[in-house]
C-alpha cells in the first residue's frame, strides 16, 4: 500500500495512469502560448521555483534551465521518485513528498511557484493558500494554471461532463482572495489516435469519453485555460 503525504487528495488522472498523463503532457500547448503567458507575467530566469504537485517532474527540466533553484512537491511517492529519476543530472533540482496544504518548506524562500491542473481548483483550497503565503517572498509570485470550462471544444466537452462544476463561482473566489486572471488559447496535439483516445478517457467520465472519441476528427483539441496569478 502506498502512503501519501499527510492531507493528500487524490488525483483522478495521472496517479492511476502516469504513462497515460505523460502523453497527455507531451500534448498539451504545442505551440507555447501557455508558457509564453507564463513568462510574460514573471520570468523565472535565477529565481526559486516551486512547483506544486509536480508528479512525475515533467515541467521541471523546463524551470531548472533558467532557474536558480527548482523544488518539486508531490503527494504520491511513486510519482515523486519518478520525477527525482528525471531530475537526477539536474543539480539545482530538489523533489519532496509532500502535500500542498503542509508545503516541507521553511518560511519566506520561493519567488515563484506554479501549480497546474493540481489542488488549487477554487474553493475549498484555502489551506493551500495559506501554505503559499508563508512560503511566498515578499514580491513573488504564484501561478495557477486551470481548465476555462466557459471556452473551447474541451471547455464544452468539461463542462457536458462535469454539470456541477461553476465557472462562475470559481472565478469570484480568486477575484477575492486577489488573484488576477489571464486567458490563454492553447491546445492538445496528439501523435496519434490511440493517443488522443487514452488521455480523454482518462480526463473525462467513460460515456463522454467514448463519445467524444467517436464523434471528434483529427489528432488536435483546441483548448482554453486560465492563468491565475498573484504578487505577494
Amino acid at each position: 500500500m502506498t502512503v501519501t503525504a499527510r492531507g493528500a487528495i487524490r488525483s483522478p488522472n495521472i496517479w492511476g495512469t502516469p504513462a497515460v498523463y505523460e502523453i497527455e503532457n507531451r500534448a498539451v500547448d504545442p505551440d507555447g502560448r501557455l508558457a509564453g503567458a507564463l513568462a510574460d507575467i514573471r520570468d523565472w530566469s535565477g529565481a526559486n521555483v516551486l512547483d506544486i504537485g509536480c508528479g512525475t517532474g515533467y515541467h521541471l527540466p523546463w524551470f531548472a534551465r533558467s532557474a536558480h533553484r527548482a523544488v518539486g512537491v508531490e503527494p504520491h511517492p511513486g510519482l515523486a521518485s519518478a520525477a527525482r529519476r528525471r531530475s537526477a543530472r539536474l543539480p539545482n533540482v530538489r523533489v519532496h513528498v509532500g502535500a500542498a496544504q503542509d508545503l516541507p518548506l521553511p518560511d519566506a524562500c520561493v519567488d515563484v511557484s506554479h501549480a497546474r491542473w493540481a489542488y488549487f481548483f477554487g474553493p475549498g483550497c484555502e489551506p493551500g493558500l495559506r501554505e503559499l503565503a508563508r512560503v511566498m517572498l515578499r514580491g513573488g509570485v504564484s501561478f495557477v494554471v486551470d481548465n476555462d470550462a466557459t471556452r473551447s471544444t474541451f471547455g464544452r466537452w468539461f463542462r457536458a461532463a462535469y454539470p456541477d462544476y461553476d465557472p462562475v463561482a470559481v472565478e469570484a473566489f480568486w477575484s477575492r482572495h486577489g488573484w488576477h486572471r489571464r486567458q490563454v488559447d492553447m491546445g492538445w496535439r496528439f501523435e496519434s489516435r490511440a493517443d488522443l483516445e487514452a488521455v480523454l478517457r482518462i480526463e473525462l467520465p467513460p460515456e463522454h469519453a467514448d463519445r467524444i472519441a467517436a464523434e471528434h476528427v483529427g489528432l488536435e483539441v483546441d483548448y482554453a485555460v486560465n492563468v491565475w496569478w498573484r504578487q505577494w
